[in-house]
């Protein structure tokens, strides 16, 4: 499989360990990453509310430079997924291509099948909850998703990884976005919730598929601790890092990156040195 990929600001900035991890699964399941020459921020969470015009020109840039190189985009980033997506529902000419999250990537029946044959560090004994966000299956009219309410798709990866996946009922609840840095008060309350009912749900950790989800749990946890008066300290991981913590293509400088370190919790499960 050859795709075309943008990986957005995130993935070239905070959100390093992501594009790296995302890299190397592609890599060992034989999926070709072309990055879009020249691509440009694609709006994120902030452009909409500020200028429509901005909002619709920045992706629909990044999906001309697509259509260009003739494949498939596929974005890792929630945030990016769905930018690119409402480009494409406000310009017809843009169906041409086909826009995909890392998600619709790795959850298809030849990446599972190799993914299965491509196992060697099973993650036994790591019990996890699988956090969509709002963006990766919802507007369903948009993204296609039939599963919107419950999606599965990281469920059935992190299974086949070896791992847990424990049944939540917060799976695509919101994080707070980028609300993160103008009303932190709500993005607080919003991510001592999530932190709470993954500790009810005996959860040891838990994994996205959002820059912008993981930044918010991963950075807000402890100061949603002290303000709600939780006890937890879980770590957030992408679904690319357990991927290729359980293919043996993972790199420790991914989680020197996390604020919440994971490296005792892998430990303890015999998953890191």
């Amino acid at each position: 499989m050859e795709l075309s990929y943008f990986p957005g600001c995130s993935l070239h900035a905070t959100a390093r360990e992501y594009d790296a991890s995302t890299r190397a699964v592609c890599a060992e399941l034989g999926i070709g990453l072309t990055e879009l020459d020249d691509w440009n921020c694609c709006g994120s969470t902030s452009a909409h509310s500020v200028d429509a015009e901005a909002a619709r020109a920045l992706p629909l840039r990044n999906l001309r430079i697509a259509e260009e190189a003739g494949k498939a985009v596929m974005s890792p980033c929630a945030a990016c997924y769905g930018r690119l997506k409402a480009g494409q529902a406000e310009d017809a000419a843009s169906d041409s291509i086909d826009v995909c999250h890392i998600l619709d990537v790795l959850d298809t029946q030849e990446s599972t099948g190799l993914l299965r044959g491509k196992v060697t560090n099973p993650l036994t004994d790591l019990k996890a909850v699988s956090y969509y966000g709002c963006l990766t299956t919802r507007p369903p009219d948009r993204t296609g998703a039939t599963d919107y309410e419950n999606p599965e798709s990281m469920d059935r990866l992190l299974g086949l990884a070896g791992a847990t996946a424990l049944p939540w009922s917060f799976k695509t609840d919101c994080c707070g976005a980028g609300l993160t840095l103008t009303r932190s008060d709500i993005v607080t309350r919003l991510v001592d919730r999530l932190m709470r009912m993954a500790c009810e749900a005996g959860a040891d950790c838990i994994v996205v598929a959002c820059s912008m989800c993981h930044a918010n749990l991963d950075m807000r946890q402890a100061e949603a601790a002290r303000d709600h008066g939780g006890e937890y300290s879980l770590p957030i991981f992408y679904i690319s890092e357990l991927l290729g913590l359980a293919m043996g293509c993972a790199d420790a400088r991914w989680w020197r990156r996390h604020l919440t370190d994971p490296t005792q919790l892998l430990r303890a499960k015999g998953l890191a040195a």
